[in-house]
């Protein structure tokens, strides 16, 4: 029987990636759009690659902070099932960009202790997932994708209005015990599956969506 867990693959940057994370049962392909990340994507490689996608494999543009003129842009030239806002953006941004592009919108929300949590509910009025990540530590480039799990057992047993997704730190060898400890139906991965930042790997994708589901 197919297990429930949904899983993301982000930060995808080659053919390949997109061909290893379909043939493994991923639900979601994420394509990142964030200059200082190892896993930026110029619009037509994004193009290029969302096109690689077989039907039924979600296809998420990943922005930070980015301007409408950005994501015009991205929106108008790459074929995508849902955007994913991984920045500073409000509520009210939130809120607008799913109307001025009628696609649903993640929000992704950094937790590292229980103050982290009411943005959640917050957030979870507005937007049509919620991504539960790890803080990025003071001072990190990146507000993701850093490899930084946060302690579990702050969300376990929690619920928010709108279905959420866990990431932060999670690899082949966690994922297991992550989902057991926090009830997630959803996971997100981006560099624990990688040979290097970057680059996936395919066995590592097929070892974690294998876990995730087991």
């Amino acid at each position: 029987m197919p297990s429930d867990i949904r899983v993301k693959i982000c930060g995808l940057t080659r053919p390949q990636d997109v061909h290893a994370v379909a043939k493994a049962g991923a639900a979601y392909a994420g394509f990142v759009f964030f200059a200082k990340s190892p896993r930026h994507l110029d619009i037509e490689t994004a193009r290029a690659l969302a096109l690689e996608a077989p039907v039924g494999l979600a296809k998420v543009a990943l922005t930070v902070n980015a301007s409408d003129a950005e994501l015009d842009a991205i929106v108008e030239t790459v074929p995508l099932d849902m955007l994913q806002l991984h920045g500073a953006e409000s509520p009210e941004r939130v809120a607008d960009l799913r109307a001025r592009y009628g696609l649903p919108v993640m929000k992704a929300i950094g937790v590292a202790t229980e103050a982290d949590l009411p943005a959640l509910v917050e957030y979870g009025r507005v937007a049509d997932q919620l991504l539960v990540d790890a803080k990025p530590p003071k001072g990190a480039e990146l507000p993701g994708g850093n490899g930084l799990a946060f302690d579990w057992r702050l969300i376990a047993g929690r619920r928010w209005p709108v279905p959420w997704m866990l990431a932060g730190g999670l690899t082949p060898e966690t994922v297991a015990e992550a989902i057991r400890l926090t009830g997630a139906r959803q996971v997100d991965v981006s560099s624990g599956v990688e040979s290097a930042p970057g680059i996936k790997d395919a066995a590592r994708i097929g070892a974690f969506i294998d876990a995730a589901q087991a």
